[in-house]
């Protein structure tokens, strides 16, 4: 069993290292699927949509309301599953929070900002909904990796989103961001030019020009070694918060690619990698006002 184990972490570093996603998703996912945890699947958060989110709850011990994290997948806004990140939602229940792992339409059954209002619905459910998963819905936090973590910057910074559904961003405690793209103007890819068309609106698209100051607590985690979204997103948003008189953290990892922000909170990495640790320290200091 050591050896499966040794063998199992070294693909899956070699994987995230590498950028296989598809098989860093699935060497990740293994082990969580044997966590002791319980997990509601395929809840209908939108009708009109046919969109659903699954629920992983820790089980619970004790009759505390716990924190309640979103957590929105990547995939350059055109790939990607709720199912793909069990090991996500796994790693954060080791902590003893309640998860919440959406589905959203993706490229080019939706475009910008689509996307995004599906986003909106899932944190009004999770809102809606968190005291009946033993979360208390004024800790609700977003988090999102890569077009995820953009996603989720969208919903958290561009109040517009919520605020269609009755909310506001008084409904975000905090928000988490991995390897996320938040000033990626100008577009050179004919995809994502579509994607986020018209041109005269990709402006609208990019989340650091939402920042006033009043929006939620943020922390920005990016690897160093990222060549698909330049940490410089991460720098820049940060600073944007900062003169704005925001509440911002940043953490950057050497030597870490794109995917390894996400690969460092399977079960084969966390130890190595401070990320899960990051995420927490985050959760732990915003408490409910």
């Amino acid at each position: 069993m050591k050896y499966v184990r040794v063998l199992a972490c070294c693909l899956i570093a070699c994987a995230v290292l590498s950028g296989c996603t598809g098989l860093t998703l699935a060497i990740a996912n293994f082990p969580s699927k044997f966590g002791h945890y319980e997990v509601e699947r395929d809840i209908v958060y939108s009708e009109r949509r046919a969109l659903r989110l699954d629920v992983y709850r820790p089980v619970q011990a004790d009759t505390a309301a716990r924190p309640l994290i979103v957590f929105f997948h990547g995939g350059g806004w055109v790939t990607g599953g709720k199912a793909q990140y069990q090991f996500v939602a796994e790693a954060l229940l080791s902590r003893g929070y309640v998860v919440v792992v959406p589905e959203y339409r993706l490229y080019p059954a939706a475009k910008f900002p689509g996307f995004v209002e599906d986003a909106a619905e899932a944190v009004a459910w999770a809102h809606r909904h968190a005291r009946e998963h033993g979360a208390d819905e004024s800790r609700v936090f977003i988090m999102g990796h890569s077009a995820g973590a953009h996603i989720a910057a969208m919903v958290a910074f561009d109040e517009r989103f919520l605020a269609a559904l009755e909310g506001d961003k008084t409904w975000v405690r905090g928000f988490i961001g991995l390897s996320g793209p938040y000033d990626f103007l100008p577009l050179t890819d004919p995809v994502l030019e579509d994607v986020f068309a018209p041109a005269e609106e990709y402006p609208d698209s990019q989340p650091i020009n939402f920042v006033d100051g009043n929006e939620p607590p943020a922390v920005l985690l990016h690897g160093l070694n990222d060549t698909i979204v330049w940490a410089r997103n991460s720098e820049r948003l940060a600073a944007k918060i900062r003169a704005k008189d925001g509440q911002v953290t940043e953490r950057y990892y050497d030597g870490m690619s794109h995917g390894g922000t996400l690969g460092a909170l399977s079960i084969y990495l966390r130890s190595r990698r401070t990320v899960l640790d990051d995420v927490v320290a985050f959760v732990e200091t915003q408490k409910p006002e």
